[in-house]
């Protein structure tokens, strides 16, 4: 049976990206980032919790994430759980778990980068800037898919002139 290992984050840099290189040259940019989750207790107040999530990128992925994300800033992510194994000072066996990151997505206007707030950070779309350190076969949507297909409208009546073939068409080409 196949199986999926997929995590997919939207929440706030809680530092600065540390950046550090691989003996091969390749950097690795490596960053927190907090994601929170609000339920009722038992006693009926609301409560609050926030998760940190180290996060791990490579190649052009952390070249982009060391020049554009900074503390405070939302962002989406997508990757993968990895969970590694260490051995502290103590000589105690360790085990960390991160995100190994092949997408990000700068989420918000570009307050503190250096342009007006509210703008989107100018690469098309207008949802932020979607990096990936792989080519994606097609766009995604930014909004979840409905696990239902949606209504198709009516379709428009046909218009109550005939076609005149290509004689009503403007013969400069806008290219």
């Amino acid at each position: 049976m196949a199986s999926v290992n997929k995590v997919i984050l939207v929440g706030n840099l809680g530092r600065d990206p540390e950046v550090r290189y691989l003996p091969s040259g390749d950097p690795v940019a490596n960053v927190t980032i907090a994601t929170s989750s609000r339920y009722k207790s038992k006693s009926g107040e609301m409560v609050e919790e926030t998760e940190w999530h180290r996060v791990t990128f490579f190649g052009r992925l952390a070249e982009i994430a060391s020049q554009y994300l900074k503390k405070g800033r939302p962002v989406y992510v997508e990757g993968r759980i990895k969970t590694r194994k260490y051995t502290d000072k103590d000589g105690q066996e360790k085990y960390a778990t991160d995100i190994i990151a092949n997408e990000m997505q700068l989420l918000g206007g570009r307050e503190g980068m250096g342009g007006p707030a509210g703008e989107d950070d100018g690469y098309g779309g207008d949802a932020g800037d979607n990096y990936n350190s792989r080519p994606a076969p097609a766009p995604r949507p930014s909004a979840p898919r409905p696990s239902a297909p949606a209504p198709r409208p009516a379709p428009a009546p046909a218009p109550s002139r005939p076609a005149s073939g290509f004689d009503d068409m403007d013969d400069d080409i806008p290219f």
